[in-house]
């Protein structure tokens, strides 16, 4: 991917923006110069001033090859040297920068430009900069439980990690690409929900991200973000499982290992930030590899420290889950039957999901799980169908084509003909595959074995909306919300049958509704966008868009939609005041997102 993406506008189905990545470095240049044997670099990057004011640091890095040195001196107006023992220093380095020489032999102070970051580089950095993020919240060195107003919460109080939590997740959403099936965000968020009643997290106010990616890996972010991959649906083979890798996320949050981590870590934090933005600099003049190579240096005193106290965490996050796995219900075995299931599948892979790279699982580990959950009382809930039917979604997701699909779920109802979740499978296959008779036939003894099952009737209003049976599905989804009024993929599909006929009004009144219960949802807002446009209600398509972008992090184009709703609603003196409380509120926002961030 280059350094620039399509992002589809809301309220314009098919049409794209260029939108630039975020790079983590902004868009601001810097200087150099060269004498004798110094390149120096003078950074213009407005958005590190507070952090380079805070210190004035001298420290040197080696890791440029042998006839180069970086040194770092970071004041309020921050430099970076770059010496080496080579007389014409700058001719290698511009060389090496492929910056075009000027004709001259004295070389006066020049700029280049951010915007000219090699792709390559940037599909280094862009992940370097999450793990910079990653270790400033390394796990503390405490073993004591944090309390009420302890040093942890002096550096990082609660609130201060659940605003960092949303800025860092609209960031995230903005990077990486997301499942949007309501079906399996309903179910994400409801178990863990229930497993947080029983847990030792005393904020709840949780927010979830479903990452479109088929490696395993699950993570809890300071503030109460939740994230899994659809990967942890294909290697979790039982709801026991599933629920024990929450749960040990859900003790990281409890026990605010990131607030601890901090504590430990504050006097490491601006020199890794200091070494972190020279290779930055380096690799965005074009020398990468000397850039990359600096940036790998400046972190490994980080990553050594964090290896340090990182296993007292998890031990303490394992104990603590297996605790709240047998409490919510669940057989807390289940936690170590798959941290040994995963250690036989990846013990030999060169390259182990990032799951197991930051949660190691060792014969020591298991066991001492193992042992943990041999204490508890026999007879938890191990799988639910429900569990097993969001597996089958999530297969097809990452299966080539429907047609394979199909094939394996065939020869499991050929090895298990009772298997109701092959059963479903097999359904959406057929119904994705256009084979949409069969798809009936496959959900008959579904249907009758459970008429009032949610996952099943969904299935058929699938298939009756891609039958273009409307009105069916509109009656089957009527009569399954007089069952289950609040049932947010019930309501979601109502919005789809309604907008298919063309009940552009009736569809936006559902989504007012969806957006009282779901209002930090940006796949909601984005169809409150589309239907507003289609309603002509332009300056309501205007706010969507900007609660779609403001959840996305792109503060930027939130505040210029409220503008043109604004000039739309200049001659509403009511309208345009909450138009323009509302944009204040966002500018507020995202300058307190830039002062967090840098």
């Amino acid at each position: 991917m280059g350094l620039f993406m399509q992002q589809r506008m809301p309220g314009q189905p098919g049409k794209g923006s260029e939108i630039p990545l975020r790079s983590g470095i902004g868009r601001h240049d810097f200087q150099y110069s060269a004498t004798g044997q110094t390149v120096e670099f003078h950074l213009g990057l407005e958005q590190r001033q507070r952090a380079i004011e805070t210190a004035s640091i001298e420290f040197g890095i080696t890791h440029l090859g042998p006839h180069y040195s970086v040194r770092h001196r970071f004041s309020p107006g921050g430099h970076i040297e770059l010496k080496s023992t080579r007389k014409n220093v700058f001719r290698h380095f511009r060389q090496a920068a492929r910056i075009p020489h000027s004709g001259q032999h004295a070389i006066e102070p020049a700029t280049v430009s951010v915007l000219q970051l090699r792709a390559s580089c940037m599909n280094f950095l862009r992940p370097t900069l999450l793990t910079l993020a990653c270790l400033l919240a390394t796990p503390s060195m405490a073993d004591d439980l944090p309390s009420l107003g302890d040093a942890s919460s002096a550096i990082v109080s609660p609130e201060q990690e659940h605003q960092l939590g949303r800025a860092w997740l609209g960031l995230l959403r903005a990077q990486v690409g997301q499942l949007s099936d309501p079906q399996l965000k309903d179910f994400v968020e409801t178990s863990v929900y229930r497993l947080a009643e029983t847990s030792q997290v005393q904020d709840r106010r949780l927010e979830f991200i479903l990452i479109n990616s088929p490696q395993l890996n699950a993570f809890a972010a300071p503030g109460g973000i939740i994230g899994v991959n659809g990967g942890l649906f294909l290697n979790a083979q039982t709801e026991g499982e599933y629920a024990s890798v929450m749960a040990h996320e859900l003790a990281h949050l409890s026990q605010r290992h990131f607030a601890r981590g901090v504590e430990a870590q504050q006097r490491m934090q601006v020199p890794v930030m200091a070494a972190m933005l020279a290779g930055i600099v380096m690799a965005a003049a074009g020398a990468g590899d000397a850039g990359i190579a600096a940036i790998a240096g400046s972190q490994a005193a980080a990553i050594q420290e964090q290896r340090r106290f990182s296993r007292q965490n998890e031990q303490e996050a394992d104990r603590i889950g297996i605790l709240n796995l047998e409490k919510a219900g669940y057989d807390p075995r289940n936690m170590p039957t798959m941290f040994e299931r995963l250690m036989r599948q990846y013990r030999f892979d060169a390259k182990p999901p990032e799951f197991l790279l930051t949660h190691p699982v060792s014969e020591s580990r298991i066991a001492d799980t193992r042992n943990r959950a041999e204490q508890a009382r026999p007879g938890g809930r191990e799988d639910s169908l429900l569990y097993q039917l969001m597996r089958a979604r999530v297969a097809l997701i990452y299966e080539e084509t429907p047609g394979i699909s199909a094939k394996r779920f065939r020869a499991q109802l050929v090895e298990n003909p009772n298997s109701d979740s092959a059963r479903y499978g097999l359904a959406i296959a057929q119904i994705k595959g256009g084979q949409l008779n069969e798809a009936r036939e496959s959900l008959k003894p579904l249907l009758t074995k459970a008429p009032n099952d949610i996952t099943y009737n969904l299935t058929q209003i699938d298939l009756d909306i891609t039958n273009n049976r409307l009105a069916d599905a509109q009656q089957r989804v009527d009569r399954m919300l007089t069952l289950y009024p609040g049932n947010y993929p019930l309501n979601d599909v109502r919005v789809d049958v309604l907008l298919k006929q063309n009940r552009t009004a009736e569809a936006e009144k559902a989504l007012e509704t969806l957006l009282k219960t779901r209002s930090d949802d940006p796949d909601i807002w984005y169809v409150v966008a589309e239907t507003r446009g289609l309603n002509g209600n332009t300056i309501g398509l205007h706010q969507a868009r900007a609660e779609y972008f403001a959840l996305v992090g792109d503060f930027r184009q939130a505040i210029q939609q409220l503008e043109f709703a604004k000039r739309r609603a200049s001659n509403n003196f009511q309208l345009a005041s909450r138009i323009d409380a509302r944009q204040k509120d966002l500018i507020e926002q995202e300058r307190m997102v830039k002062g967090m961030m840098n």
